[in-house]
């Protein structure tokens, strides 16, 4: 759990390409303004000013751009800086901090679905995250197929990973269920399928279940 943190409450999205992290973090985010907290919403990569300069050598180029350990390496060093710079100093306010991925879109973007391995990017957790993992991580589930017809709709230069193919993203998506099986006190699987209201409640269900004293009035 959290080090040093006095209140506040630490929640990740994670999930494949297209399942609507973005939005729903906006809905979840404005429900908790509404129940009294401040609410801290970031990103990765990214999130700080030196992992925001990290994130466009990421996301930006060809497919095989990096190798596994270079994208790891490079996740990681904006990890570090996001965590110092923005995380740690919300939590420690008191704020909710939520963000769009954490350390396990690095195990099952690299270290599963890119076959990094488990350890190297475990060793690389345990020297960067340390303890200071999210008291909650939802996980939004999404077919491969739907996920990338709604990544490629959004467009823009941040398309490198959507096009590694489905069969990556496949692997993608099997990590993350793995991840859930293998946390399941830390994570929930909360299926992305329908319109955004419908896939808020559930988040919103998830949340009151998992971190109830956020929503007491």
């Amino acid at each position: 759990m959290r080090a040093g943190a006095s209140s506040g409450a630490f929640i990740s999205f994670e999930g494949g390409d297209g399942a609507g992290k973005s939005t729903q973090i906006k809905r979840l985010a404005e429900a908790l303004r509404t129940a009294g907290h401040d609410v801290v919403t970031t990103r990765e990569p990214g999130g700080s000013p030196g992992a925001e300069a990290i994130r466009k050598l990421l996301l930006e180029g060809s497919a095989d751009k990096w190798t596994p350990i270079t994208e790891a390496l490079l996740m990681y060093a904006a990890r570090a800086d996001h965590l110092e710079r923005t995380i740690a100093p919300a939590l420690q306010r008191g704020s909710v901090v939520i963000t769009d991925r954490f350390a396990d879109s690095t195990m099952a973007y690299q270290g599963l679905a890119g076959a990094l391995g488990k350890e190297t990017v475990a060793a690389l957790h345990k020297i960067v995250v340390r303890d200071r993992e999210p008291d909650l991580t939802i996980i939004l589930d999404l077919p491969v197929e739907e996920g990338l017809k709604r990544a490629g709709a959004v467009g823009g230069a941040e398309q490198r990973f959507e096009s590694k193919g489905a069969a990556y993203h496949e692997k993608v998506r099997q990590a993350f269920l793995e991840i859930a099986q293998r946390e399941p006190q830390r994570c929930a699987i909360v299926s992305a399928e329908g319109d955004s209201e419908t896939v808020a409640a559930r988040v919103r269900d998830v949340v009151q279940k998992r971190l109830p004293s956020l929503f007491k009035a």
